[in-house]
Order: structure tokens, then sequence, then C-alpha cells
């Protein structure tokens, strides 16, 4: 029989378990210290629980880290990591470091209902929602996680299209009984599912980055089939109703397309859309994935388009790309090889 894991549980969670055990109250922000603050592996390593409560606990309950199966090392720097979750489900995340600053890439979900056009997690289709467990676990169990200095939920998934359990690990993230992260360190980015997004902008306040692509809602649909259900022009109307002008930060995420999205006319569309709008825009260099019929614009092309929405009060700027030698970069994580020929792991 499988025990439960500890990791991904909130401290109310942490204080029905040990109540339930019989064990003292207290033992549950014991619990939440080890695992988040010391970030155990074991539960033998609570060595301030007494060893009946540890015998106990480990009746039921494991900790619930596994490191990851494979990895991928970029010529420039980057990491990408594989995590099996389940018998036969694998998630990438990717390891950014640059400079002071080291970002993670964590998945939500095995795969994704949105298939965007352009990325190769929409190609592999949607598999499973992962569990708060899992989501942390690419976090707790990286080799790096000591020099982590931000997360962008922006690796395999919908993060919105998982909201529940997104939420608890964000909650996690930021709250004092677990990693005390400010949310300042944390961004979200999604298409724009529009009850998701309206939870998770009034139950979290980390950082909020949406993908936009085109201004153009019919070539957007095109590129990003959930246009059709979730509307750029009715998501940013949402947004207007909230305060992005203080700490927390609104973006938007544009993949310059070559002749498809460069054009000055898309520039003067994308200033009207997202007139009044507190926000920046994050251009992002296409990289080719196979059976898709898209080029990436140039650099002079995005200096280009960059400077014209700057210079009309627009903040752009333009990603530096990493990871692309590793199919690590923006839009090309897929598990699909891995799904197929998951006996190739022995875990």
């Amino acid at each position: 029989m499988s025990k439960s894991p500890l990791l991904g549980m909130t401290l109310v969670e942490l204080q029905a378990v040990v109540k339930n055990l019989g064990m003292p109250e207290f033992a549950a922000k014991q619990i939440a210290s080890w695992i988040y603050g010391k970030k155990v592996t074991s539960i033998d390593a609570m060595t301030n629980l007494s060893l009946k409560h540890r015998e106990l606990l480990k009746e039921t309950f494991e900790v619930g880290c596994c490191e990851p199966v494979d990895k991928m090392c970029s010529s420039d720097g980057t990491v990408k990591y594989l995590y099996q979750v389940g018998e036969s489900h694998f998630v990438e995340s990717v390891y950014i470091p640059d400079d002071d600053r080291a970002t993670l890439c964590v998945s939500s979900q095995v795969g994704c209902k949105m298939n965007c056009k352009f990325c190769m997690t929409g190609k592999q289709g949607f598999t499973a929602q992962l569990t708060a467990n899992q989501i942390l676990n690419q976090i707790h169990s990286l080799p790096e996680r000591d020099k982590l200095t931000n997360i962008v939920m922006m690796g395999m998934g919908e993060p919105l299209d998982n909201l529940d359990e997104v939420l608890k690990v964000l909650h996690i993230m930021t709250a004092p009984y677990g990693y005390a992260w400010s949310p300042k360190r944390i961004t979200l980015s999604s298409v724009g599912l529009r009850k998701g997004l309206r939870r998770f902008i009034e139950e979290s306040d980390c950082h909020l980055a949406i993908s936009l692509h085109s201004p153009l809602p019919l070539q957007r649909a095109e590129l990003m089939p959930a246009e059709r259900a979730f509307s750029i022009t009715d998501i940013i109307g949402l947004l207007k109703n909230y305060d992005f002008s203080k700490q927390r930060r609104l973006s938007f995420e544009y993949i310059v397309f070559k002749g498809v999205n460069d054009s000055l006319m898309h520039a003067k569309e994308l200033l009207k859309l997202l007139r009044g709008v507190d926000c920046r825009v994050n251009l992002i260099r296409f990289h080719a994935i196979p059976g898709v019929d898209l080029e990436g614009a140039d650099m002079e092309t995005m200096t280009r388009f960059r400077d014209y929405l700057t210079s009309h009060g627009l903040f752009t700027t333009i990603r530096a790309s990493r990871g692309e030698d590793i199919f690590a970069a923006c839009g090309m994580l897929s598990t699909a090889k891995q799904e197929e020929n998951s006996n190739q792991y022995n875990i």
C-alpha cells in the first residue's frame, strides 16, 4: 500500500494529520519546519519528534520527494530536468542561472489542453494533472534549489487549468510555515482562463504573465485556440478591474513570428489593446519545432518592434533565449517520447 506524501500539505492539513494520529498539535509546525524549512527527505530526520511519533507517522506517510530521473545541460548553463510523476508519466522543469539570478520553470500538468500552434507541450496533448506534491517536488528535489531566486509557473501545462493544486503550491511557497518566499519572486504564466484568472488574482499576490502573441483576435485564435473561449479583449477587460501599479507586476508574452505578427500595424494594435493597462510586454524569440510552419523574426525586427512600443509608452523588453540546444527554451518542453518509452527508466 502506497503512503501519502507530506510534501505538498498545508499547515491545516498537517494539523489534521497529527490530530488523527494522536500527536500533539505543535507537531504540525515541527513537521512543516522539517519539510519546508530544512528540506529533509525522510521522516527519520525529524529528530525533535519522538521516536514513537516518527514510527507512527511512517506507517501511513512519507515525505514524498523524488530526485529527477534525467537531466540535459545546455551550452549556456541552462539545465533541463526530467521528473517521473505517477507510474508512467513524466514532466520537465528548467533551471536557468543568470548572474545573480537563478530561475526555475515549473510544470503544472503532464502535457496541455490548450494546443497552441507554436508549443510542443500542446502537441503532446493532455495526460494528467499534477498534484501539489508533484509540483513542489520539482523545487524541493532540484539539485540547485538553494540557489533559486525566482520561480515561474511556465513549464508544461496551463496553471489555471489546475488551479486548486497550483494555488495550494503558491500558498505553501509564500506562507511563513512554508518556504516563506516573497510573492514578488514568483510569476504565473497563462493563456487567460477567465474563471481561474479571477481566482488567481484575488487569492494570490504573485506576478502574472498573459500569453498574448497577437493583438488581433482572429489571428490569435489561429495561433491559440483558447482565444475562441477566452478572448483577449475579455481578459484585458477583467484585468482592468485590478491594480497592477504597485509591487505586483502584470506582463504580456509576445512571441514574434516572421511575417505573421511583427509589423507596424501589429505594434499599433498592441498599443490600442493595452491602453490604460499598467503592464509590460516581453518579446520572445520563436524556437522552431517539428511540423510547424512558423519562423522567428530576426533580432533587427524584434528590436524595431520593441523600440516602437517603448517610444509610445509601453515598456517592452526582449527576453534572452536560453536552452534552445536541449529543447528547454520557451514552448519546447515535451515528454511525449518518455511517455511512450517509460520502461526505459528504472525508478
